[in-house]
This record gives C-alpha cells, sequence and structure tokens, in this order.
C-alpha cells in the first residue's frame, strides 16, 4: 500500500491532518511526525484538542495530505486513529518537542494511524488512483 514514493514523501514533508465532527472539517499541519518500521504513522499531540475530539467522535477516522509543493507529487492517506499518553512514542516526542522548544511546551501523547487506504493526488494520469 504505501511504496517508497509514499514513505519518501511522509519522511521527508511536512503532513496536513484532516478530520471532521458534525459536519465541522478541521485540517492541521503536523511538524512532530514519524512512520513506524510496521508502516504506522505516528504523530505527536502538542497542540491537536479539536483533532482529538474530531478522531473521538468518528470513531477514529482521520485523513493525511502529504505533498512536495515543488514536484506536485502527493498523496491522502485515509485510516483510523489511536491515542496513547504513555510509552516509547510517546517518551520520544515528549524528547523532541521539549529539545525544539526549550522545556516551555511538551508532548501530551501521541497518535498511531493505521492507513488503510492511500490515494494518489499528484496531477497527472496516475491522479486518484489508489495504491
Amino acid at each position: 500500500m504505501m511504496n517508497e514514493n509514499v514513505l519518501n514523501l511522509l519522511k521527508s514533508s511536512m503532513w496536513d491532518l484532516a478530520t471532521c465532527a458534525n459536519g465541522e472539517p478541521n485540517v492541521v499541519p503536523v511538524a512532530f511526525k514519524d512512520v513506524t518500521d510496521d508502516g504506522k504513522l505516528v504523530v505527536g499531540d502538542v497542540f491537536l484538542e479539536t483533532t482529538l475530539n474530531n478522531i473521538k467522535a468518528n470513531g477514529g477516522k482521520i485523513a493525511i495530505s502529504v505533498y512536495d509543493a515543488q514536484s506536485l507529487e502527493g498523496y491522502q492517506i485515509k485510516g483510523t486513529a489511536e491515542y496513547v499518553t504513555e510509552g516509547a512514542v510517546v517518551n520520544n516526542f515528549k524528547a523532541m518537542v521539549e529539545k525544539m522548544f526549550n522545556g516551555a511546551a511538551t508532548a501530551k501523547g501521541a497518535l498511531i494511524i493505521n492507513p488503510e487506504k492511500v490515494i494518489v493526488t499528484t496531477p497527472g494520469a496516475e491522479n486518484k488512483k489508489v495504491l
């Protein structure tokens, strides 16, 4: 599902997380993110209150958009997320955030996203293709 192109873009670009609740869409960029060896997407929770509320309201549903603004290569990843507040993933994000903000902020937890569908958003013949 996530080929090398998708993985490379996920590792090198910002992600936009999209959720919805009560008919109100929400999208946020995230900087504290990673891809696990088993293909899950993880996001550190620093300022994700609305995103977390929307995930709870919609059975964990979430979409991620990742793209290269220069080449226009892009993908939309749809899946479900669970929220954790302890463990190695959370500890790693806490260390990253605290270092970046010189101790003025920390990660409260992490979203672990299970990708279920990857859709090409790159303009051209492959656009809308499901990988």
